[in-house]
Protein backbone atom coordinates (compact mmCIF):
# COMPACT_ATOMS: atom_id res chain seq x y z
CA UNK A 1 0.00 0.00 0.00
CA UNK A 2 0.51 3.48 -0.02
CA UNK A 3 0.77 6.94 1.96
CA UNK A 4 -3.19 8.31 1.13
CA UNK A 5 -4.48 4.86 0.27
CA UNK A 6 -8.25 4.88 0.99
CA UNK A 7 -8.54 0.57 2.48
CA UNK A 8 -11.06 -1.33 3.41
CA UNK A 9 -9.97 -3.70 6.43
CA UNK A 10 -10.98 -6.72 8.21
CA UNK A 11 -8.98 -7.64 11.71
CA UNK A 12 -8.93 -9.80 14.69
CA UNK A 13 -6.94 -8.19 17.35
CA UNK A 14 -5.70 -10.40 19.98
CA UNK A 15 -3.66 -9.64 23.86
CA UNK A 16 -0.64 -11.23 23.08
CA UNK A 17 0.25 -12.78 26.47
CA UNK A 18 -3.33 -14.26 27.10
CA UNK A 19 -4.82 -14.72 23.71
CA UNK A 20 -7.92 -13.40 24.62
CA UNK A 21 -9.94 -11.53 21.69
CA UNK A 22 -10.43 -7.67 22.11
CA UNK A 23 -11.72 -6.74 19.02
CA UNK A 24 -13.26 -7.73 15.88
CA UNK A 25 -14.58 -6.62 12.43
CA UNK A 26 -15.36 -10.34 11.46
CA UNK A 27 -19.09 -11.58 12.98
CA UNK A 28 -17.71 -15.09 12.82
CA UNK A 29 -14.46 -14.38 15.14
CA UNK A 30 -17.32 -12.61 17.21
CA UNK A 31 -19.55 -15.88 17.49
CA UNK A 32 -16.33 -18.51 17.89
CA UNK A 33 -15.09 -16.25 21.02
CA UNK A 34 -18.27 -15.79 22.33
CA UNK A 35 -18.19 -12.24 22.12
CA UNK A 36 -21.12 -11.31 19.70
CA UNK A 37 -22.97 -8.36 19.76
CA UNK A 38 -26.21 -8.51 18.27
CA UNK A 39 -26.79 -4.59 18.35
CA UNK A 40 -23.50 -4.18 15.79
CA UNK A 41 -22.81 -4.84 12.22
CA UNK A 42 -19.96 -6.58 11.59
CA UNK A 43 -17.82 -5.09 8.66
CA UNK A 44 -14.52 -4.06 7.44
CA UNK A 45 -12.54 -1.17 8.88
CA UNK A 46 -12.26 2.20 6.68
CA UNK A 47 -8.66 3.59 6.99
CA UNK A 48 -6.54 6.24 5.44
CA UNK A 49 -3.29 4.21 5.44
CA UNK A 50 0.01 6.39 6.70
CA UNK A 51 -3.04 8.88 8.88
CA UNK A 52 -1.35 8.30 11.67
CA UNK A 53 -5.14 7.72 13.01
CA UNK A 54 -3.64 3.90 13.97
CA UNK A 55 -1.45 2.83 16.69
CA UNK A 56 2.41 2.94 14.97
CA UNK A 57 3.15 -0.51 13.99
CA UNK A 58 -0.50 -1.17 12.64
CA UNK A 59 0.36 1.51 10.40
CA UNK A 60 3.87 0.03 9.29
CA UNK A 61 2.53 -3.32 8.35
CA UNK A 62 -0.59 -1.73 5.95
CA UNK A 63 2.06 -0.05 4.47
CA UNK A 64 3.44 -3.09 3.47
CA UNK A 65 0.55 -5.42 2.92
CA UNK A 66 -1.07 -6.28 -0.13
CA UNK A 67 -4.24 -6.89 -0.87
CA UNK A 68 -6.47 -10.24 0.29
CA UNK A 69 -3.61 -11.66 1.79
CA UNK A 70 -3.73 -12.77 5.46
CA UNK A 71 -1.07 -11.19 7.46
CA UNK A 72 -0.47 -12.39 11.21
CA UNK A 73 1.56 -9.47 13.15
CA UNK A 74 3.03 -9.57 16.88
CA UNK A 75 3.14 -6.19 18.07
CA UNK A 76 5.33 -5.56 21.19
CA UNK A 77 4.02 -2.37 23.57
CA UNK A 78 6.40 0.45 22.12
CA UNK A 79 4.85 -0.61 18.80
CA UNK A 80 1.44 -0.30 20.05
CA UNK A 81 -0.05 2.11 23.08
CA UNK A 82 3.54 2.50 24.76
CA UNK A 83 4.74 1.26 28.17
CA UNK A 84 2.56 1.52 31.27
CA UNK A 85 3.82 4.94 32.87
CA UNK A 86 3.85 4.33 36.88
CA UNK A 87 2.90 8.40 36.85
CA UNK A 88 -0.15 8.14 35.79
CA UNK A 89 -1.73 5.60 38.09
CA UNK A 90 -3.12 6.87 41.44
CA UNK A 91 -4.57 6.21 44.70
CA UNK A 92 -7.12 7.64 45.93
CA UNK A 93 -9.80 7.04 48.82
CA UNK A 94 -13.17 5.64 48.36
CA UNK A 95 -14.94 8.27 49.58
CA UNK A 96 -13.03 10.44 47.10
CA UNK A 97 -14.00 7.87 44.03
CA UNK A 98 -17.66 7.49 45.17
CA UNK A 99 -17.90 11.45 45.00
CA UNK A 100 -16.68 11.55 41.28
CA UNK A 101 -18.77 8.10 40.49
CA UNK A 102 -22.13 8.05 42.24
CA UNK A 103 -23.88 5.11 40.79
CA UNK A 104 -22.15 2.28 43.09
CA UNK A 105 -23.11 -0.04 40.50
CA UNK A 106 -20.30 1.65 37.98
CA UNK A 107 -17.74 0.83 40.48
CA UNK A 108 -15.86 -2.44 39.38
CA UNK A 109 -12.61 -3.26 38.15
CA UNK A 110 -12.01 -1.96 35.14
CA UNK A 111 -14.88 0.56 34.96
CA UNK A 112 -14.01 4.06 32.66
CA UNK A 113 -13.87 6.70 35.47
CA UNK A 114 -13.34 10.61 35.25
CA UNK A 115 -11.60 11.94 38.56
CA UNK A 116 -11.07 16.01 38.52
CA UNK A 117 -11.29 16.08 34.54
CA UNK A 118 -9.09 13.25 34.10
CA UNK A 119 -10.66 9.77 32.47
CA UNK A 120 -9.12 6.30 33.24
CA UNK A 121 -10.08 3.28 34.81
CA UNK A 122 -10.47 1.75 38.25
CA UNK A 123 -7.84 -0.73 38.30
CA UNK A 124 -7.62 -1.74 41.95
CA UNK A 125 -10.25 -1.25 44.77
CA UNK A 126 -9.98 -2.62 48.58
CA UNK A 127 -9.23 -1.58 51.88
CA UNK A 128 -10.89 1.69 51.65
CA UNK A 129 -8.65 2.95 48.81
CA UNK A 130 -9.28 2.64 45.38
CA UNK A 131 -6.26 2.65 42.30
CA UNK A 132 -6.86 5.07 39.19
CA UNK A 133 -5.28 3.87 36.25
CA UNK A 134 -4.95 6.95 33.48
CA UNK A 135 -2.65 5.15 31.07
CA UNK A 136 -4.53 3.55 28.13
CA UNK A 137 -6.20 0.37 29.00
CA UNK A 138 -3.79 -1.33 26.59
CA UNK A 139 -0.58 0.53 27.30
CA UNK A 140 1.92 -2.75 28.57
CA UNK A 141 0.71 -5.66 26.59
CA UNK A 142 1.77 -7.28 23.69
CA UNK A 143 -0.53 -7.06 20.60
CA UNK A 144 -1.13 -9.93 18.18
CA UNK A 145 -3.78 -8.53 14.87
CA UNK A 146 -4.63 -11.27 12.10
CA UNK A 147 -6.24 -8.88 9.07
CA UNK A 148 -6.18 -9.06 5.31
CA UNK A 149 -6.86 -5.84 2.82
CA UNK A 150 -10.43 -6.84 1.42
CA UNK A 151 -10.48 -3.53 -0.59
CA UNK A 152 -8.91 -0.33 -2.10
CA UNK A 153 -11.34 2.39 -2.87
CA UNK A 154 -10.92 3.90 -6.16
CA UNK A 155 -12.24 7.00 -7.04
CA UNK A 156 -12.97 10.47 -5.64
CA UNK A 157 -16.58 10.17 -4.98
CA UNK A 158 -15.76 6.27 -3.85
CA UNK A 159 -13.35 7.87 -1.29
CA UNK A 160 -15.65 10.45 0.15
CA UNK A 161 -18.48 8.06 0.68
CA UNK A 162 -16.41 5.35 2.87
CA UNK A 163 -14.94 8.01 4.82
CA UNK A 164 -18.56 9.98 5.31
CA UNK A 165 -19.64 6.27 6.27
CA UNK A 166 -16.58 5.22 8.84
CA UNK A 167 -16.46 8.78 10.68
CA UNK A 168 -20.40 9.00 11.08
CA UNK A 169 -21.96 5.49 11.34
CA UNK A 170 -24.30 7.05 8.66
CA UNK A 171 -25.04 5.41 5.08
CA UNK A 172 -26.21 6.43 2.14
CA UNK A 173 -24.76 9.94 1.44
CA UNK A 174 -25.15 11.50 -2.17
CA UNK A 175 -21.81 12.71 -3.46
CA UNK A 176 -21.27 14.50 -6.30
CA UNK A 177 -18.30 17.04 -7.70
CA UNK A 178 -18.95 20.17 -9.37
CA UNK A 179 -15.15 20.74 -10.53
CA UNK A 180 -13.41 20.33 -7.35
CA UNK A 181 -16.09 21.74 -5.35
CA UNK A 182 -17.61 18.66 -3.56
CA UNK A 183 -20.99 18.16 -2.50
CA UNK A 184 -22.71 15.78 0.18
CA UNK A 185 -26.38 15.18 0.41
CA UNK A 186 -26.81 14.27 3.80
CA UNK A 187 -29.23 11.16 4.67
CA UNK A 188 -32.16 11.12 6.45
CA UNK A 189 -30.92 9.10 9.34
CA UNK A 190 -28.41 11.95 10.22
CA UNK A 191 -30.80 14.79 9.94
CA UNK A 192 -31.99 13.65 13.50
CA UNK A 193 -28.80 12.54 15.03
CA UNK A 194 -27.90 15.60 17.54
CA UNK A 195 -24.16 15.18 16.96
CA UNK A 196 -24.32 16.17 13.21
CA UNK A 197 -23.26 20.08 13.80
CA UNK A 198 -20.21 19.10 15.34
CA UNK A 199 -19.75 16.09 12.72
CA UNK A 200 -19.38 18.30 10.21
CA UNK A 201 -16.32 20.09 11.28
CA UNK A 202 -14.61 17.33 11.92
CA UNK A 203 -15.81 15.56 8.54
CA UNK A 204 -14.07 18.79 6.68
CA UNK A 205 -11.01 18.56 7.84
CA UNK A 206 -10.77 14.41 6.89
CA UNK A 207 -12.57 14.93 3.65
CA UNK A 208 -9.57 17.72 2.85
CA UNK A 209 -6.70 15.73 4.45
CA UNK A 210 -7.38 12.04 2.02
CA UNK A 211 -8.95 14.27 -1.16
CA UNK A 212 -8.42 17.04 -3.25
CA UNK A 213 -11.27 19.10 -3.05
CA UNK A 214 -12.01 22.85 -2.87
CA UNK A 215 -15.40 23.83 -1.49
CA UNK A 216 -17.40 21.77 1.07
CA UNK A 217 -21.30 21.61 0.90
CA UNK A 218 -23.42 19.82 3.24
CA UNK A 219 -27.55 20.07 1.85
CA UNK A 220 -30.26 18.86 3.41
CA UNK A 221 -33.17 17.37 2.04
CA UNK A 222 -36.57 17.43 3.85
CA UNK A 223 -39.26 15.35 2.16
CA UNK A 224 -42.48 17.10 2.37
CA UNK A 225 -44.62 15.68 5.31
CA UNK A 226 -47.66 13.06 3.87
CA UNK A 227 -50.84 12.84 6.19
CA UNK A 228 -52.10 10.04 5.61
CA UNK A 229 -56.31 10.36 4.06
CA UNK A 230 -58.84 9.15 6.72
CA UNK A 231 -60.70 6.28 5.63
CA UNK A 232 -64.00 7.09 4.93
Amino acid sequence: MEEGDIIHVDYDLYNGETGDLIETTREATAQEHEMLDENRTYQPMVCVVGSGSLIPGFEEALLEAKVDKDVDLELAPADAYGEKDATMIETISIDKLRRAVRDPNALYLGAPVNIGGRQGYLSFLAAGRARIDYNHPMAGKTLKYNFKIVKVVEGKEEKVAALLESNTGHSDFGVSFDGDDLNIIIPQTMLFDTNAAMMKFRLVTVLRDAVDCGKVSFIEEHEPRVIAEEEE
